[in-house]
């Protein structure tokens, strides 16, 4: 398991703790004031973080890892995520009952275009944003039914899921995310430092279900399957576990199993 499940999680994944998500956390007043800041300079801060990636692409490998031991630490106390699968999604859903969904300011700033695939936990955000910010008026409470099929449709989109903190531990959302997402870019695309853990679990492929089509290839975001000899694989250590390469086959031939860092585990159930 994760470090922050054996610091958050009470003996269980950390984002199954429901004191990760209590409002005491939300009302902590600094973690009030770190909210309302966030959403203040989202778009100052994603700019910044851009111009992050772009400078370290161009850095030799000391300065580099030294930004990766400057940035990750800090990553983890304050604003850290972990992908999960969409069931884990909706188990937190269930138990959180409060979901408001809100445009994402990667895609925004990346695309120019109002796509709302992030949803803030348990919270009412209004009371902690500017009268004025742009997402205030962007704002859409959801039932916990109607964020659970919203998540199934980002599933079959191909969108990660991950859950984030504000402050850790408290959890505040759930993002849905592609290539655009800073984030990902961060961390797979230019691997400069880790900013979320790979999930709890890893695909596994049943090879005499396997039809050797290739879509889970195509979803994957995280190149870590293969096709060795007509028949797909998983490279265990790249695979996320998101789940998105099990929702696009349409031969039943991949699920996930627990991760247990050894990777001699049993399967979870199926999606």
């Amino acid at each position: 398991m994760c470090e922050f499940c054996t610091q958050h999680g009470e003996g269980k994944k950390w984002y199954e703790n429901m004191e990760n998500y209590s409002r005491e956390l939300l009302h902590d007043p600094k973690r009030e004031e770190y909210i309302r800041n966030f959403f203040d300079r989202l778009e100052r801060n994603h700019m910044r973080g851009e111009r992050l990636l772009r400078t370290a692409r161009r850095m030799a490998p000391g300065p580099y890892q030294f930004l990766r031991r400057m940035v990750e630490p800090r990553q983890k106390s304050i604003h850290f995520g972990q992908v999960l699968p969409v069931e884990d999604v909706e188990a937190i859903i269930d138990r959180v009952g409060t979901v408001t969904r809100l445009t994402c300011v990667c895609r925004k700033l990346t695309t120019g275009k109002e796509l709302r695939y992030c949803l803030a936990l348990g919270a009412d955000l209004t009371p902690l944003l500017d009268p004025h910010s742009t997402y205030r008026d962007g704002l859409e409470e959801l039932s916990a039914d109607e964020a659970k099929a919203a998540v199934r449709r980002f599933d079959e989109e191909g969108q990660v899921h991950s859950v984030w903190t504000m402050l850790t531990p408290f959890i505040g959302a759930v993002c849905n995310c592609d290539q655009d997402c800073l984030a990902y870019r961060a961390q797979h695309t230019f691997d400069l430092a880790t900013v979320m853990f790979k999930s709890e679990y890893v695909a596994r492929v049943e090879p005499e279900l396997c039809a050797g089509c290739g879509e889970c290839v195509e979803v994957c975001r995280f190149g870590a399957m293969r096709d060795v000899g007509g028949v797909m694989a998983v490279d265990a250590r790249a695979c996320y576990g998101c789940g998105l390469c099990r929702a696009r086959c349409p031969s039943g031939a991949v699920g996930l199993v627990e991760r247990e860092w050894g990777l001699n585990s049993s399967p979870v159930s199926g999606r």
